[in-house]
């Protein structure tokens, strides 16, 4: 079951840290929010995880997709609020 608190608090974070990434011109901080979210989204609740992440395995996880993959995130997030 996916509670309201579950989305509201990956949104808040999700959505903070994709601000600072889609705006940074520092490879480390970019790196540091990588690495972040790759972390939250391992501790993630698997029922979220899998509504935002369409069943992809290495959604937020993968340096080639994390631009497109913070921002589908955030709106799937979004939706569900």
């Amino acid at each position: 079951m996916i509670t309201k608190d579950s989305i509201e608090t990956a949104y808040s974070f999700l959505h903070q840290k994709r601000n600072v990434y889609i705006h940074s011109s520092l490879d480390w901080q970019m790196d540091d929010i990588e690495y972040a979210i790759a972390s939250y989204a391992d501790n993630m609740s698997p029922e979220l995880y899998e509504a935002i992440s369409g069943g992809r395995a290495d959604f937020l996880r993968d340096h080639k997709h994390f631009r497109e993959d913070i921002t589908r995130a955030v709106e799937q997030l979004e939706n569900m609020l």
